[in-house]
C-alpha cells in the first residue's frame, strides 16, 4: 500500500477502519498494568524533568528485534491495536485511548501510565492488545518489557475515527472539523536548519488521565534529549470547529541552545498557485497549508506565502510578545487541487495562541526543497531572543487551534491568493527580464462600485531590483481587490528579494501586508518568450 492509498483507508499512523457492527459488540478488557500505583501530578513531573536535567542523557535505546525492524511499509501497517484493549473502554467516558506498536521507523520505547484520582501506573506491553494481520510478526516471541511506540486518542462522537496521535520524536497531529490529518507538531525543535545536524527530543513517557464527563482530556507528558529536558501538560478539547489544546511546557537546558524552537509546526508544501515547478504532477496543488500566517504584538496581520525553494531558505521575522501565529491552509476548493485521495483541501491550520508575554524574539520559518508530497519541508516555531543557558527553568504556555481557519481573522482584507509569472506588457516585445506578481484580496471594507469616495492604492515594498507596472482594481468574482505589479531584479543577481505590500485607502490599510521570498533566476535562465511575430 502506498501513502496515498493509505491516507485514504486511514487517518493516522498505524490505524485501520474498522467495521463497525464488531467494534460495538466487543466486549472490553481491563488494560493489563504493571507496577504499584504511584502518586502524581504536574509540579512532580517538573520536578522528574528538573532532576534528569542534571543527569547524563541517557544512552540510546536498545535495538528492536530484527522481526521488527526490518518491517515494510505495509507489514508496519497491517499491525493494528484491538479496539476492545482501549483505554477506558469500560468506562463511560467521551475518549478512549489506542496505542501504536513499535516498529519500522518507531524505535523508541515510551512508557505509558494510566493516571486516575492522583495515582499513576504503568500501562504493561501485551502482544494480546494487537492484531499482527500480515506483518509476519509473531506476538508472542516479542518480550514483555518491549514497551510502545506512542498513542491515539478517539471520541465519542466516532469511536472509529482517532482525533489526535501521538508518534515520534516528540510529533503529535489533530484534526479540524474534517476529521482529516495534515500538518504536524511538536514538543520542541532544536537546531533546524544549521550547518550541523538537527537534534529531535523525544518524549519518552506519558500520563493519561481518565477524562472526566467534560469534553476533554489531560495528558502529560516528558520530553528528553541531549540538550535539554521538558514536562508538558495537554489539554485536548474537542468544540465543533476541531482539537483544541491547552499546552503548558516547562524546559530545563542541560547546555546552552543556540536555536530553540517553541511550539513547533511542521507541514508540506510542494507546488501551488504561486510556486508551479511541479509540472510533472497533474494536479494543480499539493500541500498541507500554504502560507505562515502572524499576528504581532504591534497588532500587525501578516501573511506570507510559503514555497518550494530551490535551496533551503530560512527567514526570521523578529515580533515582541506575538499574539498568534500558524501555518494555514487557507484555500479549501477542490477544484484547485483535484485530489480525491488524500483531500488536500479538507487539511486542517493550525494556529498557535501564546499565553502571557513571550517577549523579544522572532517567527523562524524554514522551507526546504523536495520532489516529493510525503517529505515535510516546511517548519515554523517561535524562537526567543534571550540566549539559552543550562540550569534554567523556561516555561511557555499557548493554545493550538486545529481548525479549518484560524480562530482569529485580520479585521482587514486578506489574502486568498498569489501567482507569480512573466512580467512585461502583453503584445509588446519584452527588452528585459522581469516577475509578475498577482495578489489577491478578499473582504474587508473595499469600494466595488464607481461611486467610491477614495481611490485604492498598492503599498509595494523591495529589497531590491526596482517595481513597475503596478495596480490595484476592483475583482468583481471574489468580492475584493486584485493587485499587480513586476519586479526587475538586478543585473545578474540572483540574491533573495523580500517583497512587502498592502493596499490603502484615503491614507489608512485596507489589507492585512502580504510579506514573499523571491530569488530570481541566474542570468541564463532569464528567458523573455517574446513571440516570432513581434
Amino acid at each position: 500500500m502506498n501513502r496515498r492509498d493509505f491516507l485514504k483507508a486511514s487517518t493516522i499512523l498505524g490505524g485501520a477502519f474498522l467495521p463497525l457492527s464488531p467494534l460495538l459488540a466487543a466486549p472490553s478488557r481491563r488494560i493489563p498494568t504493571t507496577g504499584p500505583r504511584e502518586p502524581f501530578d504536574h509540579a512532580w513531573l517538573k520536578g522528574l524533568a528538573r532532576h534528569l536535567a542534571e543527569q547524563p542523557p541517557r544512552e540510546a535505546p536498545p535495538e528492536l528485534p530484527a522481526t521488527l525492524e526490518d518491517l515494510s511499509w505495509d507489514q508496519y501497517q497491517a499491525i493494528s491495536f484491538r479496539p476492545d484493549h482501549a483505554l477506558w473502554a469500560q468506562d463511560e467516558v467521551p475518549f478512549r485511548a489506542q496505542l501504536f506498536h513499535l516498529g519500522r521507523n518507531f524505535r523508541r520505547p515510551v512508557r505509558i501510565y494510566t493516571l486516575r484520582d492522583g495515582q499513576a501506573q504503568e500501562v504493561a506491553y501485551d502482544p494480546a492488545m494487537f492484531d499482527f494481520g500480515a506483518s509476519g510478526v509473531e506476538g508472542e516471541t516479542l518480550d514483555e518489557h518491549l514497551g510502545f511506540a506512542g498513542f491515539r486518542l478517539h471520541h465519542r462522537d466516532d469511536w472509529q475515527r482517532d482525533i489526535a496521535a501521538f508518534l515520534g520524536a516528540s510529533y503529535f497531529r489533530a484534526v479540524s472539523d474534517s476529521l482529516q490529518y495534515g500538518l504536524s507538531a511538536r514538543g520542541l525543535a532544536i537546531d533546524t536548519a544549521m550547518n550541523r545536524p538537527e537534534e529531535f527530543p523525544d518524549f519518552t513517557r506519558f500520563w493519561l488521565e481518565r477524562p472526566g464527563d467534560g469534553e476533554a482530556v489531560n495528558v502529560y507528558a516528558l520530553l528528553e534529549s541531549p540538550s535539554v529536558t521538558g514536562a508538558y501538560r495537554f489539554r485536548i478539547s474537542t468544540p465543533e470547529d476541531g482539537v483544541v489544546m491547552d499546552v503548558d511546557a516547562t524546559l530545563y537546558p542541560r547546555q546552552g541552545i543556540e536555536r530553540l524552537g517553541i511550539a513547533p509546526l511542521t507541514s508540506m508544501y510542494l507546488v501551488g498557485e504561486n510556486d508551479r515547478d511541479a509540472g510533472w504532477d497533474w494536479r494543480p496543488e499539493i500541500h498541507d497549508s500554504d502560507g505562515l500566517a502572524m499576528h504581532t504584538g504591534d497588532g500587525e496581520w501578516l501573511w506570507r506565502p510559503l514555497t518550494n525553494p530551490r535551496q533551503l531558505r530560512f527567514n526570521a521575522y523578529a515580533d515582541t510578545n506575538p499574539r498568534g501565529f500558524g501555518l494555514v491552509q487557507r484555500d479549501h476548493d477542490f477544484d484547485h487541487y483535484q485530489d480525491d485521495g488524500v483531500f488536500y483541501d479538507r487539511r486542517p491550520s493550525l494556529w498557535v495562541e501564546p499565553k502571557g508575554d513571550w517577549g523579544a524574539g522572532s517567527v523562524q520559518l524554514t522551507e526546504i526543497p523536495t520532489l516529493d508530497e510525503t517529505f515535510d519541508n516546511i517548519v515554523a516555531f517561535w524562537h526567543p531572543e534571550a540566549p539559552i543557558e543550562p540550569g534554567q527553568e523556561m516555561r511557555f504556555g499557548y493554545r493550538l487551534y486545529w481548525h479549518a481557519y484560524p480562530p482569529h481573522q485580520p479585521p482587514r482584507a486578506r489574502c486568498v491568493a498569489t501567482r507569480t509569472g512573466l512580467g512585461g506588457v502583453v503584445g509588446q516585445p519584452r527588452e528585459y527580464f522581469s516577475r509578475r506578481f498577482v495578489v489577491d484580496f478578499q473582504g474587508g471594507p473595499f469600494p466595488l462600485d464607481d461611486q467610491a469616495d477614495f481611490e485604492v492604492k498598492p503599498v509595494i515594498v523591495t529589497s531590491a531590483g526596482r517595481v513597475e507596472i503596478t495596480s490595484a482594481r476592483a475583482l468583481e468574482a471574489i468580492q475584493g481587490y486584485r493587485a499587480m505589479f513586476d519586479v526587475v531584479p538586478p543585473d545578474d543577481g540572483t540574491e533573495p528579494i523580500n517583497l512587502r505590500l498592502y493596499l490603502e485607502g484615503d491614507g489608512q490599510p485596507l489589507t492585512e501586508t502580504w510579506i514573499y521570498q523571491w530569488t530570481p533566476p541566474p542570468a541564463e535562465e532569464r528567458k523573455l518568450h517574446n513571440p516570432a511575430h513581434l
